[in-house]
């Protein structure tokens, strides 16, 4: 088999790609920094009917389509009980996605706990989205 040589400068160019491109996949990914567990799981303070009632109104193109189910978020706790970010595990469209991320955004948990320390965490949810008839 033939080996094949590349000049100096295309495999800096390459190096220099793949560096950057790694660096910035890796600096984008903030589940580094949060636990996928703790001792003391954080809950949303008035429980799941608090996330329920940050959901004003049902999406209109959901409901003029007809659907319903539920959207899966992750959402990243930070050691105050804030949401620092939430993302769409498993969606189903028609503006569910987005008024699930909107309503756990808004809701405020109880921190999470590790050895007695407030720690960061992810936790999932499951919103469910069901016309009122």
């Amino acid at each position: 088999m033939r080996k094949i040589r590349l000049p100096k400068l295309i495999k800096l160019v390459i190096f220099s790609s793949v560096l950057i491109l790694s660096t910035t996949i890796f600096a984008s990914l903030p589940q580094a920094k949060y636990l996928a567990f703790a001792e003391v799981m954080p809950k949303p303070i008035g429980g799941i009917e608090a996330v329920y009632k940050n959901i004003t109104s049902y999406p209109r193109a959901a409901k003029d389509a007809g659907i319903e189910g539920k959207v899966y978020v992750l959402a990243f706790i930070n050691e105050k009980g804030t949401v620092d970010k939430v993302k769409v595990v498993k969606g189903l469209g028609g503006g569910c996605d987005e008024a699930a991320i909107k309503a756990v955004r808004k809701t405020k948990f109880t921190p999470a706990k590790s050895k007695g320390k407030a720690v960061k965490v992810k936790t999932s949810l499951a919103i469910v989205f069901k016309i009122q008839k």
